[in-house]
């Protein structure tokens, strides 16, 4: 019989117990059930429901059980529905019929809202540490690279010429606000559901502050309905996982662009990529490839959980169990991402002299030409058309702007003279924007000095 049949006078029909089983997909909440477990016999004996010698009794069998799982000595099954109703029944098979006073006070609805606040706040603190592992790699690469230059682009077009290292702190500040927001999500992540009951408080007197106390848990729910019924944690966390997935998408979709030939500034290590079967000359950016594609993955579980919660009336409805199965391959997505990406990062070649080569070959300093000539008391809007001219006539006569003569420039304008040249240089062109957050040596400098600030922050 289940261990809530009792009011029934049939079993259940096998296609039900498979179609509502969770156990296939929530045994990942093993572990953070039996520590609910521990925290709920612990207060209920600080509560005086329980003797001290039964709550020992209960928190060794859970401990002993807890083991077990951790060793692979257990097997659960779809006939007990559930993580929840599975430890239970392990329990009671573990110790007995004090197993079955273990549920007092308690409700499934307040037990599975728990053991995803305690799985989600384990999993956050993870991925922020593997955040954290990422930036270290990008912040590296960024201070081999200071004096690497590149073409920055907008529009996929060449644009100005910027720094290597720039390029790659711009997606350190990207995964630095996904740590914020991730802390700032950790607020919502940290209240306490438990004895909340089914919808409306347990029946018995707990001290909801002592379990949250137990638990490591900032606050509790001050209602009832809204504790069990809650999972906008649970979206929120979806939220900043896709904005994660988002920014590892777009990193990858420069990382597959540049290892073309087309570019060729940068080469995957060979133990990041993958050939093909028919044609032995490839070597195909098949991680980042995935990643981008994966992001799709965590967009459509938000999407999904959103659709699920929009219409349903409080509290708990069964509708709610489909909170889990996406919300785990969400996290597993994000992780292995995050997991492969850091040393894929780590070990890519950088083609310094390529890149080198097509900032000097480009049109990307004509903006620095104008500016030149503003800065010589031509209105911009005015310096921009002549500028403008002049890079047309480059392209027809199939000059770069450093190759055409002082005298043709004239032409277009009396205000240049000699040192336009100099200004021509792609260093000159960077470290003209030494604006904060710019892209001159000394703004990057002083960046890679307050990037550092907050790694060594993070890792207090």
């Amino acid at each position: 019989m289940k261990l809530w049949g009792g009011r029934f006078s049939k079993a259940t029909h096998s296609e039900v117990e498979i179609f509502t089983a969770s156990i296939e997909f929530d045994a990942c909440l093993a572990e953070v059930d039996i520590l609910g477990s521990i925290a709920h016999a612990k207060t209920l004996g600080h509560s005086g429901i329980l003797t001290n010698d039964e709550v020992e009794k209960l928190c060794a069998g859970l401990t002993k059980l807890q083991k077990k799982i951790q060793d692979g000595k257990v097997q659960f099954q779809i006939a007990h529905e559930d993580i929840h109703m599975n430890i239970e029944k392990l329990l009671h098979d573990e110790i007995g019929e004090l197993a079955s006073k273990l549920h007092t006070g308690r409700s499934r609805n307040d037990q599975v809202a728990l053991d995803l606040h305690l799985y989600l706040r384990e999993k956050t603190t993870d991925i922020i540490h593997m955040i954290h592992a990422l930036q270290t790699v990008l912040v590296e690469k960024a201070e081999v690279h200071v004096d690497t230059l590149l073409p920055g682009y907008t529009h996929l077009q060449r644009a100005l010429p910027i720094r290597l290292a720039h390029h790659f702190l711009a997606y350190f500040w990207m995964f630095q606000r996904d740590i914020e927001r991730l802390q700032d999500a950790m607020k919502r992540i940290s209240l306490m559901p438990l004895g909340a009951g089914a919808l409306a408080g347990s029946g018995f007197p707990l001290d909801r502050a002592y379990t949250a106390e137990l638990l490591g848990f900032e606050n509790i729910y001050e209602n009832s309905l809204d504790a069990v019924s809650d999972r906008d944690f649970v979206v929120e966390f979806l939220s900043v996982a896709a904005s994660i997935m988002m920014h590892l998408s777009r990193l990858s979709e420069e990382l597959i662009l540049w290892s073309s030939q087309e570019f060729s500034f940068i080469e995957l290590d060979d133990a990041f990529c993958t050939g093909s079967s028919m044609m032995p000359q490839k070597k195909n950016p098949d991680v980042p490839e995935l990643v981008r594609g994966k992001t799709g993955r965590v967009y459509g579980t938000l999407f999904s959980l959103l659709t699920i919660l929009k219409g349903l009336p409080l509290a708990y409805n069964k509708d709610m169990q489909e909170d889990k199965e996406g919300l785990f391959d969400a996290i597993k997505t994000v992780t292995t991402c995050l997991s492969i990406y850091t040393p894929m990062i780590q070990t890519m070649k950088i083609n310094t002299e390529t890149m080198r080569s097509a900032v000097e070959n480009d049109y990307s300093n004509a903006t620095g030409l104008a500016n030149y000539l503003t800065s010589r008391g031509v209105p911009f809007r005015h310096a921009h058309e002549i500028i403008g001219k002049i890079v047309s006539h480059c392209i027809e006569k199939k000059l770069l702007l450093a190759e055409l003569p002082l005298k043709e420039y004239q032409k277009f304008s009396t205000v240049f003279a000699g040192d336009l040249y100099d200004v021509l240089k792609p260093e000159f062109s960077v470290d003209t924007c030494s604006v904060r957050g710019g892209t001159g040596k000394p703004a990057v400098i002083k960046q890679l000095e307050v990037v550092k600030q907050k790694i060594a922050a993070l890792e207090k």
